[in-house]
């Protein structure tokens, strides 16, 4: 079924307040004081983040389920989405980040109140480097440093995403089947031939479902191993949306304690997984799809 545009912006939303409220909803429950899964496993962290993909992306991936602004520039500069969505798509995600970041405020006001680490609840919204950033001159080395971390998970997470995606799902199949067609000397532009192809590859939908879960494996596996220095967040909108929120909420709803959303950081989770999705998708284009 082909949807609208105005449904896929609408998905993308939902999508990523999803993956908001999943993947930060896991921190809350680990960083906040009072909660059921205080100073636990940094596994139920990325499990909420591996879920928090992998949710959206079975749910509503027939529609669309990129819910990354850096994925969106990635396949649109690489030519796999059209340039005139990538605003519109950007805003959505944007839009459900914040909005799954206040749901997330909403159901743990109370523990927000009960901390009393500065760090912790900003870790709730948005990520930091690890390195001491106590001392100003101490930004430079956290923010190499995170750079770093943000570039190689988030190049990752996009090269292995359009792995699954172009490779996975039986599009592989349908070309090999339309070119196995057109040497049969069938007409490939009609739409009987057509149906009969895609009805030809139709358990593909099976792999589609394998190959979320898949690509949510491969997100709890990058927060597990890559996740220490700084969350991480290999989305733009994951934490700029939620740093924008932890900005402008006052201390009588996240109590004394919330410090400052330290901004002089705020462009590495924006600007190094944008880099990477250009580097990662373009690669795998010159590699795969010639």
């Amino acid at each position: 079924m082909d949807y609208s545009w105005m449904v896929k912006y609408i998905t993308e939303f939902i999508g990523t307040a999803l993956l908001i409220i999943l993947g930060n909803g896991a921190v809350a429950n680990v960083e906040l004081k009072g909660t059921k899964a205080h100073h636990q496993s940094w596994l139920i962290i990325a499990w909420g983040y591996g879920l928090g993909v992998m949710l959206p992306a079975i749910a509503l991936g027939n529609v669309t389920s990129q819910i990354n602004p850096a994925f969106t520039l990635g396949l649109a500069a690489s030519g796999f989405f059209p340039w005139a969505h990538v605003a519109q798509y950007i805003l959505a995600q944007l839009l459900g980040a914040i909005v799954g970041q206040l749901i997330v405020v909403m159901v743990y006001r109370p523990y927000y109140l009960k901390t009393d680490n500065p760090n912790a609840i900003l870790g709730t919204f948005a990520t930091i480097d690890a390195v001491d950033d106590s001392k100003a001159e101490s930004h430079f080395g956290a923010t190499i440093n995170g750079f770093l971390n943000e570039f190689v998970g988030s190049f990752i997470l996009f090269f292995g995403a359009m792995g699954i995606t172009n490779l996975f799902y039986g599009k592989e199949l349908i070309t090999w089947y339309t070119k196995y067609a057109t040497k049969q000397g069938a007409d490939v532009t009609n739409i009987d031939v057509i149906n009969q192809i895609n009805a030809a590859v139709s358990g593909t939908t099976a792999s589609r479902a394998i190959g979320m879960v898949v690509l949510g494996f491969l997100v709890l596996v990058l927060v597990a191993s890559l996740g220490g220095p700084t969350g991480p967040g290999l989305n733009p909108a994951r934490d700029l949306g939620p740093r924008l929120v932890h900005s402008f909420l006052p201390k009588s709803i996240l109590g004394e304690s919330k410090g400052d959303s330290k901004w002089w950081y705020a462009w590495v989770p924006v600007v190094a997984p944008i880099l990477a999705a250009l580097a990662a998708v373009a690669l795998f284009k010159l590699i795969y799809l010639k």
